[in-house]
């Protein structure tokens, strides 16, 4: 029997409060887990950036990536680590670099999602470029946006066709609105959207491998009250719906680790922003969640370091485009494209993972967010976030509300 070190990477970019709790976690969790014959222990360790050979090998068995989505040299040092030495990466960075928002609509439509209805304009103005005026001149043709407000009806929303983090996000409630954010979108390739306005309930479903959480989202609030304290606001039938509906989007794209934004209204979830691959990880926002993103965080990359879990280089549409040429009720197609996800996701043998060697893990975190060193950690991010004179004020709150997750979560979670 060998002793075998499983490495964990984490590329990070402005990143402070989770990777101090996840590498001081699992340096707690003081693991040894046997797997085919060895025994298997775990470092963590930053992915620095720095020129490389494109044979030299990667010292580790999984990565988790926060940079791919905006950092091309690590994207590119991601990619050629799972080509040439089979690495583990979540999230996929093919997928992260072609699949953004406009990709998703279309493709959950062929699903039957009940997306919004959702239109895209070409941009109110261009750079110059040699072959853009003839382009133009031949092809292009004029267009009245208010007649496309007409159909959508209002209020509708204009957002980025690739955007993220409700960057350019306007809520439109009239067409002299529409024409005013139009004219003022510059060079930005625009989604005009319809509104699912009233709404009963507007949620985030953060998913993790095949862990989901459920959060009820206000946003308008402040950014560190988006994600609200909100328990048992959803009924057993509606949470299986949405998280049936994230793990599938999820295992279509190929996402480890993304969030589906969702309004429910007449017993229908509508999922309206769910290209999220690299979603929000931050104490400051998240707060009384953040330890289950820790914990989730740590639970499937030790799962997937430790099994040495393949990457699905190839998305492999197929088996969810034959459900949905079938004819059935939208609820049962959804069913079965869950049991796809899991299947992608091994559910099973994961839960059966977690259950044999992370059993400790529940009160090794429990423990842990009660300490000095999570507190410090906390108080870094604000620091790094807020001004002096609030600093000492966020910090309390953020731990008052881990402290809160520890009394009705922590130990049972």
């Amino acid at each position: 029997m060998a002793h075998v070190t499983r490495h964990i990477g984490l590329s990070l970019g402005a990143d402070i409060c989770w990777p101090i709790c996840f590498e001081e976690i699992l340096k707690r969790l003081k693991l040894s887990v046997p797997m085919q014959g060895d025994t298997l222990t775990f470092d963590v360790s930053r992915v620095t950036i720095e020129p490389f050979d494109l044979k030299q090998p990667v010292r580790y068995d999984l990565v988790v990536d926060r940079l791919t989505h905006w950092y091309h040299t690590s994207r590119e040092w991601i990619k050629k680590a799972v080509v040439l030495d089979d690495l583990y990466v979540f999230n996929n960075p093919w997928s992260i670099q072609a699949n953004e928002k406009h990709t998703t609509y279309a493709a959950m439509m062929r699903l039957g999602l009940p997306i919004p209805e959702t239109w895209m304009v070409p941009p109110k103005a261009y750079d110059k470029s040699a072959d853009l005026e003839p382009t133009l001149q031949r092809y292009a043709r004029l267009f009245d946006v208010g007649t496309i407000g007409q159909k959508l009806g209002y209020p509708l929303f204009m957002k980025p066709y690739d955007g993220g983090g409700w960057v350019g996000v306007t809520k439109i409630d009239n067409v002299e609105a529409l024409k005013a954010a139009y004219e003022a979108s510059g060079t930005k390739i625009m989604h005009l959207q319809a509104g699912v306005i009233p709404y009963d309930k507007f949620v985030r479903c953060i998913g993790l491998g095949p862990q989901t959480r459920v959060v009820n989202y206000n946003p308008s609030a402040p950014l560190h009250d988006r994600y609200t304290l909100d328990r048992n606001f959803v009924d057993a039938g509606e949470r299986a719906a949405l998280e049936g509906m994230t793990l599938t989007i999820n295992a279509f794209f190929g996402w480890d680790f993304n969030s589906c934004e969702a309004l429910l209204k007449n017993h229908q979830w509508y999922p309206i922003d769910f290209a999220n691959a690299c979603p929000d990880s931050q104490v400051t926002s998240l707060h009384y969640h953040f330890p289950w993103m820790v914990k989730a965080n740590l639970s499937w990359a030790i799962f997937c370091a430790a099994t040495k879990r393949k990457m699905r280089k190839n998305l492999d549409w197929e088996p969810f485009f034959a459900i949905a040429r079938e004819d059935m009720p939208y609820a049962e197609k959804l069913k079965r494209y869950a049991r796809i996800a899991h299947e992608r996701f091994e559910t099973e043998r994961f839960e059966d993972f977690r259950r044999k060697h992370l059993a400790h893990l529940d009160e090794v975190a429990y423990e842990f967010f009660g300490t000095a060193e999570a507190r410090d950690a906390v108080r870094k991010k604000v620091t790094a976030l807020y001004p002096p004179h609030e600093i000492d004020q966020f910090t309390r709150l953020f731990m008052d509300r881990i402290a809160d997750w520890r009394r009705n979560e922590g130990k049972a979670a």
